[in-house]
């Protein structure tokens, strides 16, 4: 099992026009802030699965080993 460094968590309200930006690939990156105020990057991608007719909205975690090399994400709540 691979060393964890702390999670990351953080909030996203974004529109479902948007994440238009991201699917087309004219964006490819989402940049966020942390609720501990670091700042965080990471493929807009891997949002996909959380994206709703509304958009993508909720507080979720960004799991990542002590080389920042990224594990996963999950919602931790909102959305719908």
């Amino acid at each position: 099992m691979p060393a964890f460094s702390s999670d990351i968590v953080f909030t996203l309200h974004i529109s479902s026009e948007e994440y238009l930006r991201y699917y087309r690939g004219t964006a490819r990156f989402i940049i966020a802030r942390s609720t501990d105020g670091r700042t965080v990057k990471f493929p807009a991608a891997i949002l996909q699965r959380f994206l709703g007719h509304d958009g993508i909205h909720g507080v979720f975690v960004l799991r990542h080993d002590a080389n920042n090399r990224l594990l996963g994400i999950e919602r931790r709540s909102g959305g719908g």
